[in-house]
């Protein structure tokens, strides 16, 4: 199921104000639902090498293309994409296949939105599996501001909220050549680049590495991009200090059993504190970049149902 054939086809189910685009299969198992979440600038089709394994293990998967991605819905204010409305989206989706709680997965962004669902909506999460972006702390000050003056205002995240439109045009002028440069393997060992990291990989006439996927499998995002733009997804960056006030009053500990997947070769850095705010955490480490369920499928997958297959067990 690694190829754009076998990937399932969408079901288009209106929520919580929206229209989602969701694959999904092996309801007809019984078994439990897992809901994995894309990051960005990604796609539900990121999951393509887990749905066979994860199949095969008697789960009900379930993978949506987020609001402001693929085929669903791109609401035109930026309040739209902040974490209520994100993270009610999955628990709306609960609600469409009638479950009261899942096991939820999340990639990159993808992992910021499981982390505030699991906050928000504790009772509705009762496993979590993230992978490259840890638990963010939420500090004294909101998280752009806290890194504009870390980073400066061109690092990405700051570009994105400071001076909104300007990477949207970018990116969607060079739709294919940014995901092409941005989809690589095998990548040097390095910090993460300061600056006009986005717009200068998307603006590079030569990718470094070796591509991450096929050209039929890049196709696929190449494709949903040049569709919707890029303007939706950004939006999520674009309530990062939003989402801190809205945080600001529940607990800030998640006490559900949680899994947290590292690349060694990421440039996400590792949470030195991560055990005090997840503190039912088990971390596993692969010798990856930041694309780790595309670049290492079955250490990934071998990871995530050893896993799963301990908790049944306690």
């Amino acid at each position: 199921m690694s190829t754009t054939n076998n990937f399932p086809k969408p079901t288009f189910i209106p929520l919580n104000g929206v229209v989602l685009e969701v694959f999904e299969a092996g309801r007809e198992n019984g078994g439990d639902p897992i809901v994995l979440c894309h990051g960005w600038p990604e796609h539900a089709f990121t999951w393509r090498h887990q749905i066979p394994a994860l199949l095969a293990a008697g789960y009900h998967v379930i993978i949506p293309n987020q609001r402001g991605y693929g085929n669903s819905s791109c609401p035109t204010e930026v309040m739209d994409y902040d974490i209520r409305n994100l993270s009610g989206d999955l628990v709306a989706l609960l609600d469409h296949y009638g479950y009261q709680n899942a096991t939820f997965v999340g990639h990159d962004w993808g992992a910021m939105v499981v982390w505030g669902l699991t906050l928000l909506y504790p009772d509705r999460v009762n496993k979590v599996i993230n992978l490259s972006l840890p638990y963010q702390e939420r500090g004294e000050r909101p998280w752009i501001e806290a890194l504009e003056q870390i980073l400066g205002s061109d690092y990405y995240l700051v570009h994105f909220n400071r001076k909104p439109g300007v990477a949207d045009a970018i990116l969607d002028e060079n739709t294919f050549r940014f995901l092409r440069n941005l989809y690589r393997k095998s990548m040097p060992l390095k910090e993460a680049e300061p600056g006009m990291a986005m717009i200068n990989l998307a603006r590079a006439e030569t990718p470094l590495g070796e591509p991450l996927m096929s050209d039929s499998e890049l196709a696929v995002f190449v494709s949903a991009f040049e569709k919707t733009g890029f303007t939706g997804s950004i939006n999520w960056y674009r309530n990062l200090d939003r989402n801190w006030h809205l945080l600001a009053d529940v607990d800030p500990v998640i006490q559900q059993p949680t899994l947290m997947i590292y690349g060694d070769r990421d440039v996400v850095p590792k949470s030195e504190r991560l055990a005090e705010f997840v503190p039912n955490v088990d971390v596993i480490s692969l010798d990856c970049g930041h694309w780790i369920q595309q670049e290492k499928p079955n250490e990934t997958n071998q990871a995530i149902l050893n896993w799963l297959a301990r908790q049944s067990l306690t």
